[in-house]
């Protein structure tokens, strides 16, 4: 990486005119030809990883946006398409993405039945191998499209997230990754009775502590636990369970590891990051429904350096307020002025930031940049707009 901090173009949604120049749309353009697609040759595969939002999930970046990048991919030589598990591929016109309106073909990552893959070694706490999607390891560039939104197991869902899961095919994504959290010990079977872990199951008001008692086992869904503690009051005196930091750390430093490994399929020149921080809603697009947004939409983010795009998509959103009123009723807020609101949807810790701490240290980038503003409303207030908001196209009738 450079030594210097890393460049991150940043295009707010907030206009400084009434004109197509100063408008959101100006700015994705202009975020894209800084980030220079210049570095892609002619008849690369360029691979544009998406989510493409599942059922009823329609939040994701819109078709609208899409479209401009592949036409920019085009124009530089590339030959795009667009990429996802196989569902939401398969699925994804029902939520307006298909050849016609983006441009380009849709490929699912890891075949029609979701076993074409590159398998390699993780070697991290429980997970020994993880499986990526082979037709994201096969492209020459990556373009890595994605929408950002909070997330219940690592608090946020964006770059890293989107290849970090769905960059690799169902089972290493939910029989390995998810889960990775239960590798640190947090339960003491032997100081724990029947009895006593129903009482912790009881503690539990979301329901995500489990008992098998024919096992004698206490399962935590560390993914969806709100780390409220009240499991922990009902624990005092005997000191069988743990609610810990490392528990949580590990899906988020498994998330920066399963990244880093599918962007060392490229050259660094043929990596490319565009944050959409629009509709941020509570949870990921694979729950496949909609969400109220949580924040106000903040704009579009560009870099050739994950970290940087991450940590700038983070520190923006941090200096957002909740929309309390837009915050639905399943979700109990933490307090704390020191909390990212995305802490305060999911928990303190899922911090957001571990996955970007881990990250850096893998080499992956840097937390440290440079926020370049692309036609600021400041500067294209001061330029004369249209005396007309009207079309000025000649009518078709």
């Amino acid at each position: 990486m450079n030594s210097g901090p890393s460049e991150v173009y940043y295009g707010s949604v907030i206009p400084g005119n009434t004109a197509e120049w100063a408008a959101f749309a100006a700015k994705v353009d202009e975020v894209i030809k800084r980030l220079d697609f210049s570095t892609i040759e002619k008849k690369d595969k360029v691979a544009i990883k998406m989510h493409l939002g599942f059922r009823d999930g329609y939040q994701t970046v819109p078709v609208f946006f899409v479209r401009r990048v592949v036409k920019a991919v085009k124009a530089a030589g590339g030959y795009p398409f667009i990429t996802d598990n196989p569902t939401a591929v398969y699925n994804a016109a029902d939520r307006g993405y298909t050849q016609e309106t983006c441009g380009c073909p849709l490929i699912p990552i890891a075949g029609v039945k979701d076993r074409y893959t590159y398998k390699f070694n993780a070697n991290f706490h429980s997970v020994k191998t993880l499986e990526m999607g082979g037709v994201l390891h096969d492209a020459d560039v990556l373009i890595d499209l994605s929408h950002v939104k909070g997330h219940n197991t690592c608090g946020f869902g964006g770059a890293i997230k989107n290849i970090a899961l769905g960059g690799y095919h169902g089972p290493s994504r939910w029989n390995k990754i998810h889960g990775v959290e239960a590798s640190l010990p947090y339960w003491d079977v032997k100081k724990c009775t029947p009895e006593h872990a129903k009482k912790l199951v009881e503690a539990c008001k979301d329901g995500y502590i489990k008992y098998d008692e024919k096992k004698h086992k206490l399962i935590v869904d560390f993914g969806m636990c709100h780390q409220c503690m009240d499991c922990m009051e009902a624990d005092k005196g005997v000191g069988c369970l743990q609610i810990k930091q490392e528990n949580f750390s590990l899906f988020q430093e498994l998330m920066a590891l399963g990244a880093n490994e599918i962007l060392k399929q490229y050259e660094k020149d043929k990596i490319f990051f565009l944050n959409f921080a629009l509709d941020i809603t509570p949870y990921c697009d694979c729950w496949g429904f909609g969400q109220p947004k949580i924040v106000n939409d903040v704009g579009i983010l560009g870099s050739r350096d994950i970290v940087a795009v991450e940590t700038a998509s983070l520190d923006l959103i941090g200096k957002q307020k909740l929309i309390e009123s837009m915050i639905p009723p399943f979700i109990r807020l933490h307090k704390g002025k020191d909390l990212h609101p995305f802490q305060r949807l999911h928990g303190p810790l899922k911090n957001p930031y571990i996955t970007l701490d881990y990250a850096e240290k893998l080499g992956m980038g840097s937390k440290t940049y440079e926020l370049v503003e692309v036609l600021p409303p400041s500067d294209t207030r001061k330029t004369k707009g249209p005396s007309s908001v009207s079309e000025a196209a000649p009518s078709f009738f």
